[in-house]
């Protein structure tokens, strides 16, 4: 089995996507650690903040199979791709990390470097999986972290049942 982490964000209709997308999830892959909701401002453009969370399973389903279930969960939540790649969206499912997996190439790219770039990737990731050892730094998510700029993109955290 291989421990997946995914990372979930939303600034339309938040709540209610970011639930779906947890309920779904746990539908599928069963049981899910799930790290504390942060709000942050959009980044990249202007439009409302984000609600951002990082999950992890497990699963025997492999990394491409998993990338599918995301997209399904996306087409639930009404989401579409445009030529944006930063715009609001009501829902955003990364696979993050699956495994010790490194693929850089399309449709993978494992690790993702939204991990060590963005807070409101990191720090969830921290919250659930400090001791995980990136595989490419191979140093811990929570060293990481402690050497972030936190005040480069602030995070609030927020109270919300999922």
């Amino acid at each position: 089995m291989a421990v997946v982490y995914l990372g979930l964000g939303s600034n339309i209709d938040a709540e209610k996507n970011l639930r779906l997308a947890v309920g779904e999830l746990r539908r599928l892959f069963g049981e899910l650690t799930v790290s504390p909701v942060y709000r942050s401002t959009a980044l990249g453009f202007s439009g409302p903040d984000f609600l951002n969370l990082v999950v992890a399973l497990a699963t025997d389903v492999g990394p491409l199979d998993v990338i599918g279930q995301i997209e399904r969960i996306h087409e639930m939540a009404g989401r579409t791709r445009g030529p944006d790649k930063y715009s609001s969206r009501p829902l955003d499912i990364d696979l993050l990390l699956y495994g010790d997996t490194v693929d850089p190439e399309p449709p993978l790219r494992l690790p993702r470097s939204d991990i060590l770039a963005h807070s409101f990737v990191l720090q969830p990731l921290a919250d659930i999986a400090p001791g995980l050892v990136h595989p490419l730094t191979g140093r811990e998510i929570a060293e990481h972290w402690r050497e972030f700029d936190a005040d480069s993109h602030p995070l609030t955290r927020v109270d919300l049942i999922l």
